[in-house]
């Protein structure tokens, strides 16, 4: 489970949990959760990528398994983990928010078709309008509701959005005659997709570059740790260069991958299929410094304080971004994007 973004009553855990500045230190710990473009995690774990890269550094990295993704992250803001996976949209509305300056080190991938709108009678957005509409709320299902209906020109208020869990959701598509239209994400999306005269209106290949899967560490942690995320950046790109080949190593990685998250090599691909990877660093890079991330991110920021996942306001929480550009305050960046890292690795500088 990825997709669930609620803004947590964190504030007094941070406090209590992380120092008032990070030291060097030799050993750090990462939390990953199921999800297409978070398997290589737990791949690189346990093939020794990560303990090989850790190694080269002189430093110890224990890489964790959460089966809970908001755990994770909440895990994560309390000071006991110094990375994490997460979505852009829980970077912000999560730790930032919960006043832990944090740093994308790596752009991993961007949904590309994995999260989508299916109907059982509806033939376009447009005719959501009056409807009920079933996902899991304040997620980036959520977001890709608002951001299929803003393009339609529709608004939330147009419609019903019914608040389900992830788990319950497909058998409420497939069983119930009052559950017409769902918003979810794969392997679920595909699922629903496949009911019986069931129309897929809208996904995230609409809207691409916005849904974006990340590893996220501490910036204090990563300043006074360098080689913290050179270590964690150079087992990422082994990995990514093993599982994007066609060879004998590549699908043995990628079938180790599909059997962690309890599907098959063909569904795994599948999967991968409408994930945006990005398997080369230079492609991150590239994509890090593009203004349609501050644009995405602008999106994401709005969405969230419309729909109270903002504490302190829009402008309370600064995002920073390559090029100096800000959004939100200045004075208090906690969400910041990199790129140097990765162009270590795009360049062989690790």
């Amino acid at each position: 489970m990825r997709r669930l973004a609620f803004a947590l009553a964190v504030l007094g855990l941070v406090g209590a949990a992380l120092p008032a500045t990070a030291q060097e230190r030799t050993t750090f710990r990462i939390a990953w959760s199921i999800y297409v473009g978070w398997m290589p995690w737990g791949y690189a774990a346990d093939a020794g990528i990560v303990q090989r890269w850790a190694d080269k550094y002189g430093i110890e990295i224990e890489v964790v398994q959460i089966n809970d993704y908001i755990e994770s992250i909440n895990q994560y803001t309390a000071g006991a983990f110094d990375g994490c996976v997460m979505t852009n949209m829980d970077a912000l509305t999560i730790p930032a928010v919960g006043g832990v300056d944090s740093t994308a080190l790596i752009i991993g991938d961007f949904s590309n078709g994995n999260d989508g709108i299916v109907s059982k009678t509806a033939t376009t957005v447009a005719d959501l309008a009056g409807e009920r509409v079933n996902l899991v709320e304040l997620s980036v299902s959520h977001y890709l509701l608002a951001r299929a209906l803003e393009m339609n020109d529709l608004r939330e208020r147009d419609l019903t959005v019914v608040n389900t869990s992830d788990a319950d959701l497909v058998a409420a598509f497939t069983s119930s005659a009052d559950v017409r239209h769902v918003v979810t994400w794969n392997p679920l999306l595909a699922e629903v997709a496949a009911y019986p005269g069931a129309t897929k209106l809208f996904d995230s290949s609409q809207i691409p570059g916005e849904i974006i899967d990340m590893m996220v560490v501490n910036t204090d942690v990563l300043a006074a740790n360098p080689n913290f995320g050179k270590a964690l950046v150079g087992a990422w790109y082994e990995t990514m260069a093993i599982m994007s080949g066609d060879d004998a190593a590549a699908i043995a990685a990628r079938t180790a991958m599909a059997e962690a998250s309890g599907t098959d090599l063909e569904g795994y691909d599948m999967q991968l299929a409408s994930t945006e990877m990005f398997f080369d660093p230079a492609d991150a890079v590239a994509f890090t410094n593009s203004p349609d991330l501050v644009t995405t991110m602008e999106n994401v920021r709005l969405f969230s304080d419309e729909h109270g996942l903002l504490e302190g306001g829009l402008d309370f929480v600064g995002i920073a971004f390559p090029d100096g550009t800000v959004l939100g305050n200045p004075a208090n960046i906690k969400l910041r994007f990199t790129n140097e890292f990765m162009a270590m690795a795009a360049t062989g500088e690790l």
